[in-house]
């Protein structure tokens, strides 16, 4: 549980540091960036701690695929939408992966929820959409709350980020009961999307390249947003599925956008509007239901 509440706060200020580079860069540079550095972080340390050990061939092809889902297609759909929306938009949309990946569980996985914890779980959906919607003031003019292009792209992008991390949990849970090591995990799943990053670059598609240079600022910020969002975030979300359940963990995870107004707020010096801190405390109510449920 713990792990599942540290993947929302780092997922929240990784969400910050990835705004500026993801919007000047754009989505598959940018999150080509992200996977190579963090892979090489994570690979360095599972090597040195001797933890490889712990997945076999079937193992670690399991963890590719999952790795493929949720971060190559997921995290670049993702940042595609948080260069379109925003932070607090972005998270709005990406929120939705949460009650899809409890439905899949509970399909798939033959997971359960008690009626404490589905309570709990749906505060926090409802709590979460609250804090969103209607957090925003009338004169909050920040870039950050700027849509750029048309809003259904953005809104499909995010979809498409959700139901690529639902996936991605639904294929690694199962294995990550088998008590799989969660860095190794995490550096093969990393590791996956940023070799998919980096062959499809040779395509003849502006996408695939930078919109702007690449200058040391953006590439440190960048390299922060891995550290934080996929190299802190990512290990602490496969321990989160190690220990409970994977409807548990999308749901205190999806906390995210609850966490990101108050950074927002200190961030910007706008203050969001008063129903976003009765959302969140909808969303904390829900939590705590969760955590002793």
């Amino acid at each position: 549980m713990a792990a599942a509440l540290g993947t929302a706060v780092v997922w929240a200020i990784s969400s910050l540091v990835s705004t500026t580079p993801a919007r000047a860069l754009g989505s598959l540079p940018f999150n080509r960036i992200r996977q190579l550095v963090v892979f090489v972080m994570l690979a360095g340390l599972v090597t040195l701690l001797g933890r490889w050990q712990s997945m076999d061939t079937r193992d670690a092809l399991i963890m590719v695929a999952s790795g493929l889902m949720g971060i190559f297609l997921g995290d670049t759909a993702l940042f595609a939408t948080l260069a379109r929306l925003g932070p607090r938009r972005t998270q709005l949309v990406f929120s939705s992966h949460a009650p899809l990946t409890v439905l899949l569980g509970l399909l798939f996985l033959g997971e359960s929820l008690s009626l404490k914890s589905g309570l709990g779980s749906l505060l926090v959906v409802v709590g979460i959409w609250i804090a969103i919607v209607y957090g925003k003031r009338r004169a909050q003019l920040h870039t950050w709350e700027q849509v750029r292009g048309p809003l259904w792209i953005g809104v499909a992008f995010g979809l498409l980020a959700a139901s690529g991390q639902a996936l991605g949990v639904l294929i690694a849970k199962p294995l990550m009961d088998t008590g799989v090591d969660p860095l190794a995990a995490a550096a093969l799943r990393v590791g996956a999307a940023g070799f998919c990053l980096s062959v499809i670059r040779v395509l003849p598609f502006a996408a695939v390249r930078a919109q702007t240079p690449l200058t040391p600022r953006l590439f440190w910020l960048a390299a922060l947003s891995g550290f934080l969002g996929m190299g802190l975030g990512m290990s602490l979300y496969m321990i989160g599925l190690t220990y409970t359940s994977a409807g548990n963990v999308a749901i205190l995870s999806s906390t995210v956008p609850v966490l990101t107004l108050p950074l927002l707020w200190l961030t910007t010096r706008e203050r969001p509007a008063l129903m976003a801190f009765v959302g969140a405390a909808l969303a904390f109510s829900g939590t705590a239901m969760i955590i002793f449920g």
